[in-house]
């Protein structure tokens, strides 16, 4: 990704190699989340984290020329941990239930596990609305849909032989997309039902995938 708003950099300008600076990058990142949970992404600047973290500005933009570089990082985190379950999960057989009851009982546990995860990253639920608010950082979570989606199809491709290429892969696009939009439904809004929120999505799709037998 080239930039941010009007051109803003948005990556790292410096990996930290020694123990004091990935202390002072984590914590950077560790604020920024906490922050975010608490005051939301429009009140968020690099000097309130660095007042909040007990750092001085020039530490802090040793590593991050703005406070989108810093959400970009948090969002690379964020997606790279719930993208490992996933892939972890594919790569077990997660989509290979033979009948509705199978594949219901395994989508519902990656569902809670990819919960769980996000809920416990600092700022988890918080993360998401700041990407979907900065267009630019948009375009991190499709590349991480896409990549997934294109898992997901490999995984069925085999096992649905009759299914035309092109509607399986949009089936498998729309899944990805529902999934974790229910995930968004569940972490950024507590007050809702999540475990009816994430039986009635992984539901859907046990009962869909029937349609292409």
């Amino acid at each position: 990704m080239d930039g941010g708003p009007r051109g803003i950099p948005l990556e790292t300008k410096l990996q930290p190699t020694q123990a004091r600076g990935q202390d002072t990058f984590e914590m950077v990142l560790a604020t920024a989340g906490e922050m975010l949970r608490d005051t939301g992404f429009e009140q968020l600047t690099t000097n309130a984290i660095c007042e909040r973290a007990g750092l001085t500005p020039p530490a802090l933009y040793r590593y991050f020329p703005n406070k989108y570089a810093i959400l970009k990082e948090l969002g690379d985190r964020l997606m790279a941990a719930q993208d490992q379950l996933v892939i972890a999960w594919l790569d077990g057989g997660g989509l290979g239930g033979r009948t509705v009851d199978e594949r219901f009982a395994s989508s519902l546990a990656i569902h809670e596990k990819i919960v769980a995860v996000t809920r416990a990253f600092p700022g988890g639920s918080a993360i998401g609305r700041a990407l979907r608010a900065v267009p630019t950082l948009q375009r991190l979570r499709f590349d991480s849909r896409d990549m997934v989606a294109d898992r997901f199809y490999a995984a069925v491709r085999d096992h649905y032989p009759n299914a035309p290429e092109a509607r399986l892969r949009v089936a498998m696009r729309m899944m990805v997309e529902l999934t974790y939009s229910a995930i968004e439904m569940v972490v950024e809004e507590p007050d809702r039902d999540a475990d009816m929120i994430n039986r009635e999505v992984c539901l859907l799709f046990a009962r869909y995938f029937e349609t292409f037998e």
